[in-house]
């Protein structure tokens, strides 16, 4: 768990080393592309989850590609989370994400819970809350998720890592 704080810590610093780059690049990119993000993202969140009913803690990887619609403050896309815990959680789903201001996104992905085993398919849902910052293609910032299946809630606070293209 030390390791995971000092990952978050680092990233953090980098971030806030970054901010004035990513701002002068950010006005760049935005005057030479008339738009304020990326039309492409792969992201990956990694993070501890607390699943409230059992009151358990796993960690988890969501990875996601988001499309943005006509360079509009919308994307779609489809994500990918994988708990690694005894119940093998996978959550596979649609995203609909919303950015209402360049840094910030909001994202829901409804999809399916299985089993490494795909027995027990469920329906699940999967909420995201993240603040990145870019600089130069690459977006990193904190990341706050929630999901529901079938059996448990879940809530996760990390780090997004994504790449624009």
């Amino acid at each position: 768990m030390r390791a995971y704080f000092l990952l978050v810590f680092l990233i953090s610093s980098l971030t806030l080393i970054g901010q004035h780059t990513d701002h002068e690049d950010h006005e760049d990119h935005k005057h030479a592309h008339g738009h304020e993000h990326h039309n492409n993202e792969i992201g990956l969140a990694i993070a501890p989850v607390y699943f409230v009913n059992e009151n358990s803690t796993a960690l988890g990887l969501h990875l996601h590609y988001i499309r943005s619609l006509h360079h509009s403050k919308w994307g779609l896309g489809v994500g990918y989370e994988k708990i690694l815990d005894e119940h093998s959680h996978n959550i596979l789903g649609g995203i609909l994400s919303y950015r209402p201001i360049s840094p910030l996104s909001f994202s829901l992905s409804p999809g399916i819970n299985f089993s490494n085993s795909f027995k027990n398919i469920e329906f699940a849902i999967h909420g995201e809350v993240a603040y990145e910052f870019e600089i130069g293609d690459l977006h990193l910032g904190p990341v706050l998720d929630l999901a529901r299946d079938h059996d448990d809630f879940h809530i996760s606070l990390g780090v997004h890592i994504g790449i624009g293209f």
